[in-house]
């Protein structure tokens, strides 16, 4: 399973580089927002830096505008992932961008019939938002499972791309259930290494290395 970082700092991504999980990232208007910073200044320096894939957002409503956004976002890195939302006028996006060989991210996936609608269309991942289902009551990870049990049926190469991922659970759960890539804050993969027997152990032993003679 690929780890990518759900972020438009560079400082979290470079961290995520470190820590040697990062294989690719993803953004929105709203994680771009957050910087305070130019979108070209933030999207070049990603790009630049990360050698996997990195996903941008179109902000077009229509076919015509989507594609349009996505050609000029590809200008940034060939490793540019043109993020689409999940609607009708998405779906013809995608078909057209498959066609030209510019791969796609269908975002904003609540329903597994919307993903199999987006992996026919030609896109190159679709990303399942679980943590909102779980927000309105629904089990998030079980949109996971049915996605891949779709894709394994019809033998799509269409990669499913957990997003919306809060914990360590989600990402346990997600890895068991077979998705191909999860995108997640560095919070939590800081969190992803901890355990209070971890923490335990290790106390113990640096205490006891202290009675240790030279």
């Amino acid at each position: 399973m690929e780890y990518f970082i759900d972020s438009a700092s560079i400082e979290d991504i470079k961290e995520a580089a470190m820590l040697g999980v990062l294989d690719g990232v993803t953004t929105n208007p709203s994680l771009i927002a957050k910087t305070g910073r130019p979108f070209a200044t933030v999207a070049k320096e990603i790009c630049d830096f990360v050698k996997g894939p990195v996903s941008l957002e179109v902000v077009g409503t229509t076919a015509e505008e989507m594609i349009r956004e996505a050609r000029e976002l590809r200008r940034y890195g060939s490793n540019v992932v043109v993020k689409i939302p999940m609607m009708s006028e998405g779906l013809k996006a995608v078909k057209s961008l498959s066609s030209e060989g510019i791969p796609t991210n269908v975002t904003l996936i609540f329903q597994p019939i919307q993903a199999l609608l987006a992996a026919k269309a030609g896109a190159s991942y679709v990303s399942p938002f679980i943590g909102r289902l779980d927000d309105i009551g629904q089990n998030g990870l079980d949109i996971i499972k049915d996605i891949v049990q779709i894709f394994n049926n019809y033998s799509f190469n269409t990669k499913v791309l957990a997003a919306s991922v809060r914990h360590p659970v989600h990402v346990l759960e997600c890895a068991k259930l077979g998705a191909d890539v999860v995108t997640l804050p560095v919070k939590v993969i800081h969190q992803l290494t901890k355990h209070p027997l971890t923490d335990a152990g290790l106390k113990t032993f640096l205490e006891d290395w202290k009675k240790v003679k030279a």
